[in-house]
């Protein structure tokens, strides 16, 4: 295999951020795994080879495995020394004052400090884990930063370009089919003039020239658009600076046939010439033909 393989080894101390870190690495594209025994981490590497289908892989090692965690420093000495893997090790911290606190907010026991003081928990956990932080690639101090400030931050560190950056989904759909639930952003463009009230545009959908001119030339469509992507402009970079990884934008009308399609595609249009990344879908374009077929 000529292809290097990257190994993200997300560790260090409870509570200073792993689990928003691992799903950062899961926006980028990373395929993620939480609590891998270090000792197994050779053999699944090897699988990993031969599949030749995964090229980037975060894994979260943590005190959960601490049977395991002294063979670590050997494991990843040993894969360092392949031409086919490049390891990097993230490693997670904050001061005491902040671990605490954050512990007597989630009301969790330290893996250390079960029947103790938290505070000794956390002054053992950083002794265990002096050599392995002095291994890591790179630090990050959690003590006076947001969820959404450690994502930026793995994000510029990690991102390669934009393949795996913020994307848009827009998704049409039709009211009497109900509304999906994992919209961000919800239009219902029902006010507008119906096609389905014609007859010789009733059998298309939106993208149909006749019938994306059709929605597009009334006035009460060019008014509204203009509106809806002032709006839409001022939402994406907001959502992308709180750190979502995408925003999904529903368009409906009553079938999801006609008006919603032709809005989705002519937003989508607008935003990839914005430059943002963009999917589009058409949930219920074939659901008319599929109930004529009695599907």
């Amino acid at each position: 295999m000529s292809d290097v393989l990257e190994l993200v080894i997300i560790t260090g101390m409870s509570g200073a951020g792993k689990t928003v870190a691992v799903q950062s690495f899961e926006d980028l594209g990373y395929y993620c795994i939480d609590n891998m025994p270090p000792n197994l981490l050779p053999t699944f590497w090897e699988l990993v080879k031969e599949s030749g289908k995964i090229t980037k892989i975060a894994l979260v090692i943590d005190l959960r495995s601490r049977d395991f965690f002294n063979e670590l420093e050997n494991v990843i000495s040993a894969m360092d020394n392949t031409q086919f893997i490049t390891t990097r090790i993230v490693f997670l911290e904050a001061n005491d004052q902040a671990l605490v606190s954050r512990y007597k907010e989630s009301r969790r026991n330290h893996p250390l400090a079960v029947e103790g003081r938290i505070l000794e928990g956390i002054q053992k956990e950083r002794e265990l884990l002096m050599d392995l932080r002095a291994r890591a690639s790179i630090i990050f101090d959690t003590s006076k930063m947001s969820p959404r400030e450690l994502r930026s931050q793995i994000t510029q560190k990690f991102s390669k370009g934009d393949e795996n950056g913020f994307h848009v989904e827009i998704v049409s759909f039709g009211f009497k089919y109900g509304a999906p639930i994992d919209a961000d952003v919800m239009m219902d463009v029902r006010f507008l003039p119906n096609p389905h009230y014609i007859a010789e545009l009733r059998p298309k959908t939106g993208l149909d020239p006749e019938v994306y001119e059709y929605v597009m030339k009334q006035s009460e469509t060019q008014q509204f658009y203009t509106k809806f992507v002032e709006l839409i402009e001022i939402c994406l970079p907001g959502y992308k600076k709180e750190g979502k990884s995408s925003v999904t934008i529903a368009i409906g009308c009553t079938g999801g046939q006609h008006r919603s399609i032709a809005l989705a595609e002519r937003l989508a249009n607008h935003l990839k010439n914005d430059h943002y990344k963009v999917n589009i879908s058409h949930r219920d374009r074939y659901k008319k033909k599929e109930k004529a077929a009695g599907l």
